[in-house]
């Protein structure tokens, strides 16, 4: 048990032997109340002061029954009190503390259940991509790690409500199931998706079939890293070329060329245009390589008169700064003086 926890109990239960010292002694020996507590007191502290009053057989023994309780109480009290200032315990406290009101400020955030190797990548890329997470770990060696590196987290168990509720799932964006139990994968997906029944839940699955049951289990998405791992490793064999390429326009340590997925909010200038008529390509020099609509159909090498609707997301290869710049330009209201100057100069080149 945490030794904090340990102290918080030994004060209640030294407040209970004070209070029933001083009724004891109001009681037995028909003491006025401050006697009683004064007695109660030098009892329980054992400095050795004559009694106030001359004390019953029935005192007599009520007395020993309070030192033996007391020496007892406060021996426990002052090994807890070691305890914790000899393992530092009061500045971890401090530090956990916090950690929980970063954690409890969090919103649209990604809760990762599991830091092994898969999750420790997936921080990787969400730290250098800055999208805000915390982290789920019960082992306790794990947990120094994360100490270490700086990273938001939480000791507990991720199967139970308890442990997602302070990880704010009911404010999280997302939750990501990398332990490496498919057992526990499922128990998670089921715990999460009772607690926030809107989250969107990414499993890990490492044996046959485990995917279907966390399908079952609420999860969104399910990814069996030997699957995609074995299929990379043969496709790099067949198709190097491709491989390559896909590396290049995903991997974040290439800053030449990058592939980005891009929503359309329903308030931009660009709902209801073509993809001719936006300029795309020509003035921004991205070339839009799929559409995901609304509805979820995924169209790939969209057409150049396909039309861009609200709440469709595109699928984009280019350079970052243009990417960076298409972003900006779809997230601008219709009323924007820039987006009309940068229609009318597509309009003048056509």
């Amino acid at each position: 048990m945490d030794p904090v926890r340990h102290l918080k109990i030994s004060m209640v239960v030294l407040f209970l032997l004070v209070s029933l010292g001083t009724l004891g002694y109001m009681g037995i020996e028909g003491w006025h109340f401050i006697d009683a507590f004064y007695m109660t007191i030098i009892t329980l502290g054992t400095v050795g002061f004559k009694e106030v009053h001359d004390l019953s057989d029935a005192g007599k023994l009520f007395t020993i029954a309070l030192i033996i309780f007391g020496v007892s109480v406060l021996g426990y009290i002052v090994g807890s009190l070691a305890q914790i200032m000899f393992e530092g315990q009061i500045q971890r406290i401090m530090g956990r503390k916090k950690v929980e009101k970063k954690i409890n400020a969090l919103s649209d955030h990604y809760i990762i259940c599991g830091f092994g190797r898969i999750g420790s990548l997936i921080c990787k890329e969400f730290k250098s991509n800055q999208l805000p997470f915390v982290i789920v770990e019960k082992d306790l060696g794990t947990t120094e790690k994360l100490d270490e590196e700086g990273y938001l987290h939480l000791k507990g168990d991720a199967t139970l409500d308890e442990t997602l509720l302070k990880a704010g799932i009911k404010r999280a964006k997302g939750l990501i199931s990398v332990v490496t139990s498919d057992t526990e994968n499922v128990y998670i997906t089921l715990t999460a998706r009772g607690l926030n029944p809107d989250l969107y839940i990414l499993a890990r699955s490492g044996e046959e079939g485990s995917d279907i049951k966390l399908k079952r289990a609420g999860a969104n998405k399910v990814v069996s890293p030997y699957i995609i791992g074995g299929s990379r490793m043969a496709q790099s064999i067949l198709r190097p070329n491709v491989v390559d390429f896909i590396e290049i326009a995903t991997g974040s340590e290439h800053l030449d060329l990058q592939m980005e997925e891009i929503t359309i909010p329903q308030h931009s200038a660009f709902a209801g245009e073509t993809l001719v008529s936006s300029g795309f390509r020509k003035e921004i020099g991205v070339i839009i390589v799929g559409i995901k609509k609304a509805h979820g159909k995924m169209v790939f090498n969209p057409h150049s008169q396909a039309k861009i609707e609200g709440g469709d997301t595109l699928i984009v290869l280019g350079e970052p700064l243009s990417i960076a710049k298409l972003e900006d330009l779809v997230a601008r209201p219709e009323t924007d003086a820039v987006i009309k100057q940068h229609r009318k100069n597509h309009a003048d080149a056509l």
